[in-house]
Order: C-alpha cells, then sequence, then structure tokens
C-alpha cells in the first residue's frame, strides 16, 4: 500500500515527474517551452501556487514550489493533465505522455534544502551532459540572477486551448516568488549560484572521467522527440518525502518523527474507517481522505509539529 502524503498549506517541495519510458517529448522548442509556461502559470495562479525554480528537460520537469493554500495534488493534477493533452496534440502522439510512477514530491524541510534543490534543478542539464554550463540549456530553465523576480510570459498555445473559450486567457505570465528561507533576494541568489557553480563543477568533472562528451545545442535542435533517452537509470530507485540539506541531522531526525507519527495515526484512523466508524479524525495534511471521502481531519494547529 502506498505510504500517505502530508498536504500542509506553506510547505515548499520539489516535483519531479517523468515522461513515459523516458521519451524526449518535452525535448526544447519554441512551441514546447510556451506550452509548459502557460499551463504552469496557469495552473499556479489558480491554485495559489509559488514558484520558485523550474527545469524542463527533455523526459522530465523539475519544479520548486510553495503550495500556499495546501492545493498541491490539484495543482499538479490540472497541469500534467493540460501538458499531456497539449503534448499529444503538439507532438502527434496517441496513448500516455506521464511515466505510470507517481511524481516524485519531495518537502523541502529547511532554507538549506530549498536552496540547495533550486540549484540542483538549475544545474540538471549539466549533470545529465547535455551542456556544459545550465545557462545554455535551450528549453524552460531558471538562472540564479533570475530568482524571486523573472517573469515569463506565453501566449495561449494554437494546441488543444480553443481560442473561442473564454476561460483560456489570450497570454498567462510566470512571476518568479522568493522561496520562504529568511533571506533577501541578493543572498538568495549569491548561495544558490554558489551551489550551482559546485553542482556544475562535480558534473563536469564527472562527464569527463566517464570519457563523455556533452551533447551541445547542434545535436539537442535535432534529437527527437519519439526517441528514448539511452543512458542507464536505475529503476524503482529510492523516492524520498522530504530532504532538510546538507550537516542538518537535528532537522533529519525531527522529519523522521513527524512523518512517522503522521502515518502512524492516519494508519490507525484508517483501520477505525474501514470498520465503519465515520467519526474517525485522521491527522492534518491528510489529503484523499478529507477531499476524496469527506473523512475527518485534526486542525493543523493541533496536530504534529512541523519543523
Amino acid at each position: 500500500m502506498t505510504q500517505p502524503r502530508r498536504i500542509i498549506p506553506g510547505m515548499t517541495v520539489m516535483v519531479t515527474r517523468r515522461t513515459l519510458r523516458r521519451t524526449h517529448l518535452l525535448r526544447p522548442d519554441r512551441e514546447l517551452n510556451n506550452l509548459f509556461i502557460y499551463c504552469l502559470a496557469f495552473c499556479a495562479k489558480r491554485h495559489g501556487v509559488l514558484i520558485h525554480a523550474a527545469v524542463v528537460m527533455s523526459t522530465h520537469e523539475h519544479l520548486v514550489l510553495t503550495d500556499v493554500r495546501g492545493e498541491l495534488p490539484r495543482f499538479l493534477q490540472e497541469l500534467h493533465r493540460l501538458l499531456a493533452l497539449g503534448i499529444k496534440v503538439l507532438r502527434k502522439w496517441e496513448g500516455a505522455v506521464w511515466d505510470h510512477e507517481k511524481t516524485s514530491i519531495v518537502e523541502l524541510r529547511t532554507p538549506q534544502a530549498v536552496l540547495e534543490k533550486m540549484a540542483y534543478v538549475i544545474a540538471n542539464p549539466v549533470a545529465a551532459g547535455l551542456v556544459r554550463r545550465a545557462h545554455h540549456w535551450t528549453g524552460l530553465t531558471t538562472r540564479a540572477e533570475q530568482l524571486g523576480e523573472a517573469s515569463w510570459t506565453a501566449t495561449r498555445p494554437d494546441v488543444y486551448f480553443d481560442k473561442e473559450n473564454s476561460g483560456w486567457p489570450k497570454a498567462a505570465t510566470l512571476q518568479l516568488a522568493l522561496p520562504p528561507v529568511n533571506m533577501n533576494i541578493n543572498q538568495v541568489r549569491l548561495v544558490v549560484a554558489a551551489e550551482l557553480a559546485r553542482a556544475e563543477d562535480a558534473a563536469r568533472a564527472l562527464v569527463h572521467a566517464k570519457g563523455w562528451r556533452f551533447l551541445g545545442h547542434d545535436r539537442l535542435r535535432r534529437l527527437s522527440p519519439y526517441d528514448r533517452a539511452k543512458s542507464w537509470e536505475p529503476l524503482r530507485g529510492r523516492n524520498p518525502a522530504f530532504a532538510v540539506g546538507r550537516g542538518q541531522a537535528q532537522a533529519f531526525f525531527a522529519a523522521v518523527s513527524v512523518l512517522r507519527a503522521f502515518r502512524a495515526a492516519h494508519r490507525a484512523a484508517l483501520e477505525l474507517w474501514r470498520t465503519g466508524i465515520r467519526d474517525a479524525i485522521f491527522p492534518a495534511g491528510t489529503w484523499l481522505m478529507r477531499w476524496g471521502h469527506r473523512a475527518k481531519v485534526e486542525p493543523l494547529q493541533n496536530s504534529l509539529a512541523v519543523c
């Protein structure tokens, strides 16, 4: 059985989702970039989600965001549905777009974890051996100097979105927000830039040690969206529920304690529910039982501590 996931208003997370069988359906080009920005901007505004960093690789997406209102599952469901429908038309693709595995959602429990993961997603094109520096990536990406300030505007895509439907605006603008780390914009950019440089250096060293060559712009443009990534990748690896950052032992054990307590309380309430007791109270942060079955959920302030 899948473990329950805590959905707490105001939590910051890193989101990752992959295409079916690592197919290059998200290959960077003008139409795909515009489609992704439009869908992301539209859904973020609708669900009150703040986007801090976004990088779209040819086979997967990375987002760092804050779920202000506690609507993350609905946000992701709508975002990935709209993207899939648009990509099917754009790529003339039949069947599923996204991998059958669940979307990876890693709760970032400390400011250090937030900054480290922002640098991690930005450095992803280098770590994948595609470009020597992150800012060379031609797909949707975020630069350290853009954090907390940049805005991206996309026009309504020609594919899937009906121009006669007033529900789809002619344009959508995504404004990057500063993450909740109690630092000013210059401090955030400096820390992320330093982390990014560290990640890029490590990635380039690994590429050279393996005798690889970076793919480069020309080969990227010729990449077929219907081909699959050929690099080796472990299947069904660990999917962490949270991250705390380097050297944060105390925060790690606190996060483990909170997560275990939540799962134990959820399991106990679910056992009561299955016996027909509809007054069973689930712990704060319970999503599916609350919205799918109208189960009672404990108020956040009276439930498990959030570190």
